[in-house]
């Protein structure tokens, strides 16, 4: 059976700083599931994704030295550059034009979104966190921030009023404020 490392966020952004190979081989083999996942719904195409997963992972090497964690964790700021890429992809007049061609290609290759975005909370220490939230908060923040489903998209998908899914968002974060003792 093979060892489990896990290596803190302090150190793995330590390590990331000093551009440490082995650092961005454990960063991408934690985190590439849950953000190819976000990637994935934005863009709906695995190839394209799979490009963006990549440009996502050497502007996180590029850029470390900006990661202040002070603002957010590490997990955090990687899953907003993963939407800002996936967003500019979807902008670019090249994906644009290959979209209207390949969305037959999309319907027959469609993948298994699940197994891509399983986001390994417990290397990162979430899953105590989201265990003392309502099972309702627990599903918003999984399908929000996750899975990268907009509000709008949970409200349609899943039949709840969007001032629920806003309400029960607002109050799931003033509790993870408050168990994370976040002003």
């Amino acid at each position: 059976m093979a060892q489990v490392i896990t290596i803190s966020e302090l150190e793995l952004v330590n390590r990331l700083k000093k551009k440490d190979q082995s650092a961005l081989d454990y960063l991408f083999d934690h985190y590439s599931g849950a953000i190819y996942g976000v990637i994935f719904r934005i863009l709906k195409k695995e190839e394209i994704a799979e490009e963006v997963l990549q440009d996502v992972f050497l502007k996180v090497w590029d850029r470390i030295e900006s990661y202040d964690s002070s603002k957010g964790k590490l997990f955090t700021w990687m899953i907003n550059i993963a939407r800002n890429q996936a967003i500019d992809s979807t902008r670019s007049k090249e994906n644009s034009k290959s979209r209207k061609t390949d969305d037959i290609d999309y319907l027959v290759s469609k993948i298994d979104i699940q197994e891509h975005s399983q986001l390994p909370v417990d290397a990162i220490g979430l899953k105590e966190v989201l265990q003392q939230l309502t099972e309702e908060q627990q599903f918003i923040i999984s399908q929000l921030y996750l899975k990268g489903y907009t509000q709008s998209e949970v409200a349609e998908e899943f039949n709840i009023p969007l001032g629920t899914v806003k309400t029960r968002l607002r109050l799931a974060m003033i509790e993870l404020r408050a168990i994370l003792d976040i002003k």
